[in-house]
């Protein structure tokens, strides 16, 4: 999936910021999402996840340092 941002010209048409891998005639799913909206669900998106994040690492989780870890992953931070 790729996001592109994109203005609107009119009710039909669309100017992309950047162009996409479709040919003439291709088809491709187009969601619209109203900021007020978008804003709004995207703040509800971030609370939800906060409180989830709160409840599985709370207060008594131990700090872990690079020395406890028993084996590294060598595709961490790549």
């Amino acid at each position: 999936m790729v996001l592109v941002k994109a203005r609107v010209l009119d009710s039909t048409h669309l100017e992309l910021a950047k162009p996409i891998a479709a040919g003439r005639g291709g088809h491709v799913l187009v969601v619209v999402t109203e900021s007020t909206r978008a804003d709004a669900e995207r703040q509800e998106w971030i609370e939800g996840s906060s409180q989830s994040l709160r409840s599985a690492y709370g207060d008594s989780e131990p700090e872990y340092t690079p020395s406890m870890v028993r084996e590294a992953n060598p595709g961490y931070g790549a």
